[in-house]
């Protein structure tokens, strides 16, 4: 089955105390989604069910981000995430391990064509 992408949304998430790459994976999505409205729905013969939502989260250790709790803070389609290298940890303030995660978010929305 060929998909069409119909959206493309961005958003970015931090993780200021904890250096937790899930939760600021987390907060990127939600940011992403908090920006947008999809209103075509009546327009088209289209529903929300019918979205495949792929997920492209970027920090700097992928390997530390639990996509299944990412894929959550989608509410519908049928969602996959993927973690790839990219994102921002800023060091920690001398003395300290309280490390900043900075991580980014696209959220590319298809439907069969």
């Amino acid at each position: 089955m060929a998909l069409v992408r119909w959206v493309t949304e961005m958003g970015m998430g931090v993780d200021v105390h904890g250096h937790d790459y899930t939760k600021a994976a987390c907060r990127a999505v939600s940011d992403a989604l908090r920006h947008s409205s999809l209103n075509f729905f009546l327009a088209t013969d289209k529903t929300r069910d019918d979205m495949h939502v792929e997920v492209i989260v970027a920090v700097v250790d992928p390997g530390a981000v639990d996509t299944d709790t990412v894929k959550a803070e989608v509410p519908y389609g049928t969602v996959t995430v993927r973690a790839v290298p990219g994102g921002l940890d800023v060091p920690p303030v001398e003395g300290t391990t309280d490390g900043v995660v900075i991580a980014n978010a696209a959220i590319l929305v298809s439907f069969p064509e």
